[in-house]
């Protein structure tokens, strides 16, 4: 139990440093060179959330990010031992940057943001959104590969599908006939 809050606190903190030295150094001049033709450094403050989405919805978007936030922590904690390494290490990741986020939005009504695409007009995110976006990423593939190697296993054990989930079949086996009444 020890090791996913430990985890979650790191990110956090490395979040919030990130912000913190972007306000300092960034903040002064802006923006600058980070990787040439990919990508710049650029101070923005967002309101909004995801492309400045729901911007001035401040409260909203605090009372959401903390429900959720909330229910995955219980979720992690509690289920843990039924979970994959790779579904607790996203929801580590997802929590760790909700909770760096949700830290701006409750101290400063804004969230820092600092990294600028060049090369393709996008959003402007930090490091929070990163490891949201990968724990999401990461989940989204844990759930299909455990989708996949079911549906592998039951094929090879020859376990024949629910009505209605027979691919080849235009009338589902095992499946009564429908009656006409013409």
């Amino acid at each position: 139990m020890l090791l996913p809050i430990l985890s979650i606190l790191a990110l956090v903190a490395l979040d919030q440093l990130t912000k913190y030295l972007a306000t300092c150094y960034l903040a002064p001049v802006g923006s600058a060179p980070f990787l040439p033709g990919i990508m710049e450094l650029r101070y923005v403050l967002n309101d909004g959330m995801a492309f400045s989405m729901l911007s001035g919805a401040r409260w909203l978007l605090i009372a959401v990010t903390t429900v959720a936030m909330a229910i995955m922590l219980f979720y992690l904690l509690h289920e843990r031992k039924k979970l994959s390494r790779l579904e607790a290490f996203s929801l580590v990741l997802i929590i760790g940057g909700g909770i760096g986020n949700l830290i701006d939005r409750v101290r400063f009504g804004y969230v820092v943001d600092f990294f600028a695409t060049t090369f393709v007009d996008f959003a402007i995110f930090n490091v929070a959104d990163c490891f949201v976006t990968v724990g999401v990423v990461l989940l989204m593939a844990s759930i299909l590969f455990q989708e996949f190697c079911k549906n592998k296993k039951s094929a090879a054990l020859g376990e024949k599908k629910p009505c209605g989930e027979d691919e080849v079949s235009p009338q589902p086996q095992n499946c009564p006939q429908e009656k006409s009444d013409g």
